[in-house]
């Protein structure tokens, strides 16, 4: 019995529930090249948990390691999308490359901030579990000019360019508890730049103060055991009607019915009605909720600079430049150039192929070569056995012809020690030398 294989089981999330596993999803490397500090070494990171779980989350850099090798190892393992930070002279830069043909989206990277650092100074900070990395975050597009002839074309091609980084949506199949995660890229026309926002989606019961949610959750603000203490209280009302700076045996003062307006949680436009069950405690389908966002970072500000055809080391003609403006002729002669290029390339890499094939084709005829004496000797070796064969049948056969096929092999042997020991009685009487023996004789092959 053979060995038994076991599969992998311990996949993260599993087949059904990692979307990134499907063909036809996009997969990206989140990677930085160069001499990079630690704070844009810490935001690749956090760049990389925006992008899980289609993105390689424990990629590992050397310092030897350049980006060809990146777009050599991408295709192989299914990756269409590689974003690279780097560090220049004036700001830190950040790229997107589409492979294997382009286009390349070069950024400058005007400010950026940490997720420990929205965390930090966040007021409603909250614990992020490696649930909410299960599936991939939902895309959102705001302020960017509808398209039209009046539309810049290069913002539609960073809208394009955004939209297929993330998997697109399928709303009739969407599970709505895999909604989990926002991604906002907004376009801000007065300063010319692109805001980079990362938010987590929670959803909070629809019409309670915060006290009564507190109940509901179980969870006191300030506890550290993580269990709300009323032992303090005669009461439950006394936690729930305390007003707001009346002392008591807690930190918070009784709330009123008209108090308890300005911290309900969401207003009528905020509450929505459950088409699903959803994660969470008393989410199920149908029930009335709050919506909210809570940012969890990175943030970024970003500057288009560059839109250029194809991946860096075989860049093709520059669509876009903030700084750098041609004219029609320079266009024209730049275009041309490019395409010389690519010719020169082509006709380097057919003559690179033709090279390979010559050599191989050598590297074949020269093994045969010194194969060949080899078999013809053989050849002989086989030929003169089989003479040596014959030409012993015949002597011991005489003129009686071919060999039969049914005749018995031991009777021939017993012909042959006959005739051997008349030979060698006629021999002791003529005081002859002894002949060797005959040799055994075996059937020939037709």
């Amino acid at each position: 019995m053979g060995r038994r294989r076991k599969n992998r089981t311990h996949l993260k999330g599993g087949v059904a529930s990692a979307p990134g596993s499907a063909e036809g999803v996009p997969k990206s490397f989140v990677i930085k090249h160069g001499q990079v500090g630690r704070s844009l070494a810490q935001l690749v990171r956090d760049m990389r948990k925006v992008m899980e779980p289609n993105t390689a989350t424990r990629l590992r850099e050397r310092a030897r390691n350049k980006l060809k090798d990146f777009f050599t190892m991408a295709p192989p393992l299914g990756v269409t999308h590689i974003m690279a930070f780097t560090l220049t002279d004036i700001a830190p830069s950040f790229r997107i490359v589409r492979l294997s043909a382009g286009p390349t989206l070069s950024f400058r990277v005007e400010r950026y901030s940490l997720m420990k650092d929205i965390l930090r100074t966040s007021k409603r900070a909250k614990s992020i579990s490696s649930v909410e990395y299960l599936s991939p975050p939902l895309l959102v597009l705001a302020q960017f000019p509808p398209p039209g002839p009046d539309t810049p074309p290069h913002l539609s091609l960073v809208m394009k360019s955004f939209q297929t980084l993330f998997p697109p949506l399928a709303p009739q199949s969407l599970s709505l508890s895999s909604a989990r995660r926002v991604v906002l890229v907004s376009y801000n026309a007065d300063n010319g730049t692109i805001d980079f926002r990362h938010y987590l989606i929670s959803v909070r019961p629809y019409g309670v103060s915060k006290r009564v949610q507190r109940v509901l959750d179980g969870v006191a603000k300030s506890s550290t055991t993580g269990v709300l203490n009323l032992g303090n209280e005669k009461d439950v009302a006394d936690f729930l009607l305390r007003k707001r700076g009346e002392p008591g045996p807690g930190t918070d003062g009784y709330e009123s019915a008209a108090s308890t307006a300005s911290s309900v949680a969401g207003d009528d436009a905020d509450a929505i009605d459950l088409a699903d069950d959803y994660v969470g405690r008393n989410n199920k389908k149908g029930s009335k909720r709050a919506v909210r966002l809570d940012e969890i970072g990175p943030r970024m500000e970003l500057r288009l600079i560059k839109i250029s055809e194809g991946v860096p080391g075989k860049e093709g003609s520059v669509i876009y430049h903030e700084f750098v403006k041609k004219s029609k002729a320079e266009l024209k002669a730049q275009k041309a150039e490019h395409a010389e290029k690519a010719k020169i390339r082509k006709q380097r890499r057919e003559e690179q192929e033709k090279n390979v094939e010559k050599k191989k084709k050598l590297a074949g005829a020269s093994s045969k070569g010194k194969a060949a004496p080899k078999d013809e000797n053989d050849e002989a070796e086989d030929d003169g056995v089989e003479e040596d064969e014959e030409g012993d049948g015949d002597e011991v056969e005489g003129d009686e012809g071919e060999w039969d096929d049914e005749e018995e092999i031991s009777d021939g042997d017993e012909d042959e020690d006959e005739s051997a020991a008349e030979d060698s009685d006629a021999d002791d009487s003529d005081d002859e030398p002894e002949q060797p023996p005959p040799k055994k004789h075996k059937k020939s092959k037709r």
